[in-house]
């Protein structure tokens, strides 16, 4: 039996305790986008710390400006072993609005679905288990061979769940310490639960508020209403101006920059079969919306995007109340492809709505994230071993599949430090990431930890 295939047993005899453990780690409410939960993101941030220091690592909780990161580093078996950067993330989404999960999102639950045990909680999937999957493989390694068989530096922020607004400044003033030869994240997805993925592409994102003010108060809609300014309506106007008819985008410069599709990966994306009527289905959605022009993939995965997230104003109590608000405002943001240029966006956003507003409105602007669209190389020794990994785990090829989401870091990691990134994911479609009720598979999990065990060992030569 070869050293990896021992390791292989030991997780699957250790399956309960890694199981545990990744529970424990839930039941941390490190939401990172609510002072309330401050001590909160630095208890996950000491819980990771002593994890990684009780499988031979050097592991520091190390403050921001913001919420901590855990740096840790292996120095592995020695000689020329390559240095791999794995990165995660232990902050959360909010659990909001709690009454629709069927437990208590921070009190991890076991049930049963179709493809065996699931974990329900919030941050089972995004990121903490997917994180706690090469943790698991870690400690695998450590315990039958006393090391790794790489020399390994572990990053993981809590702030990506808000931007990771305080990361890049910590990336740039640890640039030497975190200098390695590839990034490897899980942060991403699978084709389907029984065919794994390796992502080659990220949407990047800009994100930003927008406030309208008009009277100096809120106004009797029967004494000034069709004479005083309606702020509400001047702004659901003005966004509702952002999308023609076909689903494009009316930013003046927006699709500077965007690719269409080589033939040869349009024709990959469709060999997939990729059912999208199946997928809103399950949504209780019936109508596919976007750019009419293009296929179900090509919009998820390499075409930009304008979503409004959130919209408000006025009165919001029970009963009514007829008054013209005197303010009103919403949340936008746009997905962007490689090409595009975030600063530019978020620019012509502005002047957009500057201009399809009425001379009266007062408008403000807050932007919570800019980060471009990234290209994944794929013509390296690093992704050539991962794929191989996903093989002999699943027995078929690994997809190379786009990513509609953003993940800053990656940017980050190949403009401050020059790494290419591993983007080998196990989530799924129906994980309800950033819902109530978000899962993740228990098979995922353990396929997952046997992947990045797989990984290791052949970055090693093992």
């Amino acid at each position: 039996m070869s050293t990896t295939e021992k390791v292989l047993a030991r997780i699957d005899a250790d399956a309960a305790d890694s199981l545990a453990r990744w529970m424990d780690w839930l039941r941390i409410p490190s939401v990172s986008a609510q002072p309330a939960h401050a001590a909160d993101c630095r208890r996950a941030a000491e819980f990771v710390a002593g994890q990684l220091a009780e499988i031979g690592f050097t592991a520091e909780v190390r403050d921001t400006a913001g919420h901590p990161c855990v740096l840790a580093h292996h120095p592995g078996p020695g000689g020329d072993a390559p240095h791999l950067l794995y990165y995660g993330h232990y902050d959360v989404q909010p659990a909001e609005p709690v009454e629709l999960w069927t437990h208590p999102p921070f009190e991890p639950t076991v049930v049963e679905g179709p493809h065996g045990p699931r974990v329900v909680a919030r941050g089972a999937v995004d990121d903490k288990g997917q994180v706690a999957m090469w943790l698991a493989a870690f400690r695998a390694w450590h315990a039958e061979t006393g090391t790794l068989p790489c020399r390994v530096t572990a990053l993981i922020e809590g702030e990506e769940e808000i931007s990771s607004l305080n990361f890049k400044p910590f990336v740039v003033a640890h640039r030497e310490e975190l200098k390695a030869d590839i990034a490897v994240i899980s942060d991403t997805g699978m084709w389907d639960i029984d065919t794994p993925a390796l992502s080659t592409s990220l949407r990047g994102i800009v994100y930003m508020q927008v406030d309208l003010k008009a009277a100096n108060r809120d106004l009797h809609s029967g004494i000034y209403g069709g004479s005083a300014l309606n702020p509400i309506n001047a702004l659901a106007t003005a966004l509702g101006r952002l999308k023609d008819g076909n689903g494009r985008v009316q930013l003046p410069g927006f699709y500077d920059g965007v690719r269409d599709l080589s033939p040869e990966q349009a024709a990959s994306w469709t060999a997939l079969g990729f059912d999208e009527k199946r997928v809103l289905a399950g949504l209780g959605l019936s109508e596919p919306y976007g750019e009419t022009d293009r296929t179900a993939l090509e919009r998820v995965w390499s075409r930009p995007t304008c979503d409004i997230n959130g919209i408000w104003g006025g009165y919001q109590g029970p009963g009514s109340k007829t008054v013209i608000a005197s303010e009103a405002g919403a949340k936008v943001s746009f997905r962007l492809v490689p090409g595009q240029d975030p600063e530019r966006v978020a620019e012509s956003f502005k002047a957009f709505m500057r201009a399809n507003v009425p001379a009266d409105a007062q408008l403000s602007f807050q932007t919570f994230g800019c980060g471009a669209g990234i290209e994944i190389p794929t013509d390296n020794r690093f992704v050539t071993a991962a794929a191989a990994a996903l093989q002999e785990e699943y027995g078929k090829p690994a997809v190379m599949i786009g990513c509609g989401g953003s993940i800053p870091v990656v940017e980050t990691l190949q403009q401050e430090l020059g790494l290419a990134t591993v983007l080998m994911g196990f989530g799924l479609e129906d994980d309800q990431v950033h819902s109530p009720n978000e899962k993740f598979e228990v098979k995922c999990f353990h396929k997952g930890t046997r992947s990045h065990a797989r990984l290791l060992g052949k970055l090693a030569g093992r």
